[in-house]
Parts: C-alpha cells; structure tokens; sequence
C-alpha cells in the first residue's frame, strides 16, 4: 500500500492514532490501510465531470462524488470531497463554467464529503447540513471502525445554514429540497432532489454496488439504512437520476437492489443473532455469500460489513 505523502492534509490536519508506527509497519486505520487511503490514491488521479441533464453535473475522483448545480450566477454544490484535490476540483468547476460556488451542502459529517469546506468557504461558499453535522464537525469524533479520531474544523469549514427536517431552496431556475429522515448512514443525513432536473443526491445514504459503510457510533444502524433507501425509492420514478456517496451514477431500479441487499444481509445476519452466535461465527457463516462478487470490491469488504450489521442489530 502507498504511503500518504507528507503534505497530505489527512496528516496534517488530524492527530495521532492509538496505534503506534514502527519501522516497516503500516497503521491499521483511516489513512493507512482503510477507506480514507483509498480515497487520498483515487485523488491522484484526475477528476471526471459527468453531465446529467439541464445545468446538473457530477465531479468523480475527489473522496465523495460532488453533485454540481450550474447557473449564470452561481454553483450549488452536493459534497465538498477531499482538500488534496482542491486544484483539481477548481479546474473542472471552471470547465463548466467560471461562475463561483454558492453553496455546498454537506450530506453528512465523514471527511470524504466535508474535507473540502474549508477551500470552499474560503472562496465565498455557505456550507449547509443538519445540525448534528455541524456538532460531529465542530468537536473530536473517534470512530472505532476506522481507528481514527477526526479533529474539529475550522470554524470556517463548518456549516452556517443548519437543516432539521427539511428545507428548500431555489437556485439557478431549479427548486431543491434539502431533507432529513432521521438515523440512517449517521445521525445527520440529507438527500438533496433537484426537482426540474429530476436529480436525487443521496450522499453515503446509497452506495451503487458496492457494500456501505454504516456508522453505528454515531447514529446509524442497519435499520435506519434501509428506511432511507424505502424512502429514496418511494421519492423516485424510473426516470430520476439516483446520485450515491460512492459509485457509478444509478438509477432507481439499481437503488431497489441496493435496498433488497440490505434487507436480505439483515435478515441473514439477525437470524443468527437470534441463534446466540457471536460475531466471529456470524462472519463465519457468511450471511453476505450471494452479494460478495458484486458488492464486496470497494472500500467495505463482507466481514466488514457483516460486522457493521451485527453492531446495528
């Protein structure tokens, strides 16, 4: 596994770990052997704009994909990405057009979606999330699953416009709504519809093909997971174009089997539960067998996820 340059911010921004580096050892966390590695290599590489349909664009290959609204006066953005690809993010938004960013909204806390507030604000953006959101970005955060404590951001890099349940906003001759529904992913989730495009972002809510990670300490469960997909599917009609945290652009029907994985990997996991296994002979029996070849090649792989399962149940 490459090593994280030294100028990365994921080092210069966030403390130390538990975990101790020795001569020739890789940490087992975050930013070195976990998500937030891979997301630092896939920002070495350069940033893909998807047009969608009318002024709405998606930039992929900076942590998160960033949802890009377009206007004469503006840009409305989904997701800020990572800081490393700051540059390169700046270039591609030019390439649409070299109008400035207006507002982002974050859909969650995690670094691979707010990474980016920092630059951005910096540049005249207004950050928007839930309120919990703003409290997991404005004081330290461990999580266990990435053995990785996250630092407060800067004052600057949280956000000043704060969503309970739902807002709208109208922007570049689109209406966008902005809305929570409750525990899922986290604790502080948002989707944002485009409703004349017909564009739904639904941040780390949906991960297209691929398993998702589900943040048990800090709100989410595997429950919440799968009322945000039935809410996702019952918003959408099979001509809206599904937006996921991580993954290709999708569609509802592929949103549909991201729900009926999730349905069937709970089922199969609580099951066991139920039985008095434990969590070594959960992982054992592989609940996730029949998923694995097409959902277990990202980030989460299948023991991963059972475990994120069984934490949740």
């Amino acid at each position: 596994m490459n090593p994280i340059p030294k100028h990365s911010p994921a080092i210069s921004q966030v403390p130390a770990t538990s975990v101790e580096q020795s001569s020739g050892v890789v940490p087992n966390d975050y930013f070195h052997t976990g998500a937030g590695a891979r997301y630092l290599r896939g920002a070495e590489g350069p940033i893909v704009t998807q047009p969608l349909r009318g002024n709405v664009s998606v930039l992929m290959g900076s942590g998160a994909n960033i949802i890009v609204l377009s206007g004469d006066r503006g840009k409305f953005l989904v997701d800020a990405g990572i800081s490393v690809s700051e540059a390169k993010v700046k270039s591609a938004l030019n390439a649409i057009n070299p109008t400035p960013v207006v507002y982002v909204v974050n859909t969650h806390w995690h670094w691979d979606h707010t990474d980016g507030n920092g630059w951005m604000h910096q540049s005249g953006a207004t950050i928007i999330a839930h309120r919990n959101t703003l409290k997991h970005l404005s004081q330290a955060t461990h999580v266990d699953d990435w053995n990785w404590t996250m630092p407060p951001v800067p004052a600057g890099a949280r956000p000043t416009i704060l969503v309970d349940d739902s807002t709208t906003f109208i922007f570049a001759g689109d209406t966008i709504d902005v809305e929570h529904n409750g525990l899922g992913h986290t604790d502080g989730d948002v989707w944002v519809y485009f409703e004349k495009t017909d564009v739904l972002a639904l941040g780390d809510t949906f991960w297209n093909g691929n398993y998702p990670f589900i943040d048990n300490q800090d709100g989410g469960n595997i429950d919440g997971a799968i009322k945000w997909a039935d809410k996702a599917i019952e918003r959408t009609t099979d001509k809206t174009i599904v937006i996921p945290g991580h993954g290709p652009v999708g569609t509802r029907a592929q949103l549909i089997e991201f729900r009926e994985m999730l349905v069937t990997v709970r089922d199969n996991v609580a099951a066991l539960k139920r039985q008095g296994k434990s969590l070594d002979e959960v992982i054992a029996a592989k609940p996730t067998a029949a998923f694995d070849e097409k959902w277990g090649r990202f980030v989460i792989d299948p023991a991963h996820f059972t475990r994120l399962v069984y934490a949740g149940l």
